[in-house]
């Protein structure tokens, strides 16, 4: 099995980070599953709807691509999932949102689930988010770290120290929305994830913390050999019905060339 596994991240400024990333999800893979880590230039650098639609369309188009390479599944390895459905209605293999598999196994883990986020402009997306996956009402709360992606560089490059300090900024995000009644909690990223990745057991008070790294593959995996055992795949009808080959074409051109003609915008 090949996954592809989409960052938001640069490769250059955050190599050690995608680094890092590639090595643990290749050392957690079944036999026979390789991951591939690909980032984004420009990287998802501004906390916004606009960043996000614009690296939205990059995934997409790279997913295209990672199809007709051969690809048995496609992570997008962002927790917002920007794009996550279009993409769903475009390829047929199985495309993975980090943040939909992670809410879905919390929703088994506890009741009420409490999101730490990198920064709180995430905050009402992530409500979103929930609402779209049917989960709206099992959010206990979102808080934000209120941190940037170079902020973990530190982490990444072996500085344990770096390390300690943000894990102490999570437990500190996390242990108010459990005193308050969360009794599951999401790095709501996949850079904390990667953080927490080594930390065996880990909870804040009795609430599992859940590592959306680990929890995207072991979907994507499974997402494979369910296609593979039973030939099952989304909806095809009213919610996921695939794009067609002149739509996949018109895409893929717009991204590669741009638009035709500028907008005439009256003055």
């Amino acid at each position: 099995m090949r996954i592809f596994w989409q960052s938001f991240l640069d490769e250059t400024t955050s190599a050690a980070y995608l680094a890092r990333l590639a090595t643990y999800l290749n050392d957690i893979a079944s036999p026979g599953v390789t991951v591939d880590v690909q980032g984004i230039s420009p990287p998802d650098r501004d906390f916004g709807r606009l960043s996000e639609f614009r690296c939205a369309i990059m995934a997409v188009d790279n997913g295209l691509e990672a199809e007709a390479a051969g690809y048995d599944a496609y992570v997008l390895g962002h927790f917002q999932d920007p794009g996550l459905y279009e993409l769903r209605s475009a390829v047929r293999i199985p495309v993975i949102g980090v943040g939909e598999a992670t809410m879905l196994v919390a929703s088994q883990l506890g009741r009420r689930i409490g999101l730490v986020t990198l920064h709180a402009h995430f905050t009402n997306w992530h409500y979103e988010q929930a609402e779209r996956y049917g989960l709206g009402l099992r959010i206990a709360d979102v808080v934000g770290m209120d941190c940037r992606p170079q902020d973990f560089a530190a982490a990444f490059e072996g500085d344990a120290e770096a390390k300690e300090r943000m894990l102490r900024d999570f437990h500190a995000c996390a242990k108010p929305m459990v005193e308050r009644g969360a009794d599951v909690i999401l790095p709501a990223g996949v850079l904390p994830g990667l953080l927490l990745s080594s930390e065996h057991g880990y909870t804040v008070a009795n609430a599992p913390v859940v590592n959306c790294a680990a929890v995207a593959l072991k979907s994507a995996e499974m997402w494979i050999q369910l296609r593979r055992l039973n030939g099952l795949e989304p909806n095809r009808g009213p919610s996921f019905a695939l794009a067609t080959e002149t739509a996949k074409a018109d895409f893929q051109s717009f991204v590669a060339n741009g638009r035709s003609k500028p907008a005439k915008a009256r003055v």
